[in-house]
């Protein structure tokens, strides 16, 4: 799937108190940086349609996150907690020089993208979440029905049928749904979820926010979870991407999602 990138790839392993995590960076040394956060069991390789647009100018970090399919090792002190999956990303960011960022999410990676822009808003610029699942909404009943069993006992034919179900067959790379599925198959921890801001927690968000939306998502209503959004952050931009699902994204459409990420950026 790296070879796929169309840019020369930085192999980054930055060792923390919860192991080695792996970060794929290229783009210009000293341009700003950019942090990318996949969704889960996607890896750090599912931003391969789009790195090119965001390393214009910009140094761009594709992290595989900790106790999932990837590269990254744990090491003796899992992440259990979500003050655990904060400081792993202050380490991270703090080997890499990086004091203040735009952080880019997507999925479960958007989940953890937002929380740590509300924990630490000094180091989070601008801010991007990409269909963030149950963070101002919950999820349909159909879709939980499809993935709980991905948790409990991961295998490869319900991942795919995870995919092929939510997206409705779309014509993903077939490399990345292969390696994807593969993912199944190896150790991973169980993932921690900050629990879903409300009240005043919103009002600690200073960063520069863009939501995107899946239009066709089965996560969620999108065009639902977008009203909701403008309720607690009314200067955030929103946008709906039709003919898209969750699982669709970042990789499709691209072209029209890094058009939206670019202007996000800038």
């Amino acid at each position: 799937m790296l070879a796929k990138w169309p840019l020369p790839i930085d192999t980054i392993d930055v060792e923390s108190d919860y192991g080695t995590t792996r970060v794929n960076a290229c783009g210009s040394l000293d341009g700003p940086p950019v942090v990318l956060l996949p969704g889960g069991g996607a890896t750090s390789t599912v931003w391969f349609a789009n790195v090119a647009a965001l390393a214009r100018g910009k140094r761009v970090f594709a992290i595989d996150p900790m106790g999932e399919p990837g590269r990254s090792v744990v090491g003796r002190k899992p992440i259990r907690t979500v003050d655990d999956l904060m400081c792993w990303l202050d380490q991270v960011l703090g080997t890499l020089e990086v004091t203040r960022t735009s952080v880019v999410g997507h999925g479960y990676g958007a989940t953890v993208a937002l929380e740590y822009a509300l924990q630490r808003p000094e180091r989070v610029g601008t801010l991007v979440l990409l269909d963030p699942p149950s963070r101002f909404a919950g999820m349909r009943l159909a879709y939980l029905l499809h993935a709980v069993p991905i948790l409990v006992r991961p295998t490869r034919e319900r991942m795919r049928s995870l995919i092929r179900w939510e997206t409705q067959n779309a014509p993903l790379d077939a490399d990345w749904l292969d390696l994807t599925e593969r993912g199944t198959d190896f150790p991973s921890a169980k993932p921690v979820v900050p629990r879903r801001p409300t009240g005043n927690r919103w009002a600690t968000l200073s960063a520069d926010v863009t939501i995107v939306f899946a239009g066709e998502s089965k996560v969620h209503n999108s065009f639902r979870v977008a009203d909701a959004v403008g309720k607690v952050l009314p200067n955030a931009h929103t946008v709906v991407l039709t003919g898209c699902s969750h699982h669709m994204l970042p990789m499709l459409p691209a072209g029209e999602l890094d058009a939206v990420l670019l202007s996000a950026l800038s």
